[in-house]
């Protein structure tokens, strides 16, 4: 996949305990100055991967932080995410995950019926 020039693209793995099933795919928030848009697809197998293309290069340590953090909260299973980046703060890339978790049938959010 060809990145466009002046982005950097960041690839994080991650197993997942909490299998999200089927689902339709969630996209939240905008790409915009101090912005990122999150797109969740169901991918099966019992892995979590996600794929960044940010403006914001030299930062991987701290997007590994964040989703280190997300993924401790919600340890996903068969779900492929993709985020394009405009300069978010972590707290707003937090956010933009949560939201789009929210958005998951209840079994995968980890509600107990």
């Amino acid at each position: 996949m060809t990145i466009p020039a002046g982005l950097e693209a960041l690839d994080f793995s991650f197993t997942g305990t909490r299998p999200a099933g089927a689902f339709a795919p969630v996209l939240v928030g905008v790409v915009g100055s101090g912005n990122l848009e999150v797109l969740l697809e169901a991918a099966g197998g019992d892995g979590c991967t996600v794929r960044i293309e940010t403006s914001a290069r030299g930062f991987g340590p701290i997007w590994e932080a964040v989703l280190g953090d997300f993924h401790d909260r919600h340890p996903l299973a068969g779900v492929r995410i993709a985020i394009n980046d405009m300069g978010a703060t972590p707290a707003v890339v937090s956010l933009r995950l949560d939201q789009a978790v929210a958005e998951l049938p209840a079994a995968a959010q980890g509600a107990r019926p």
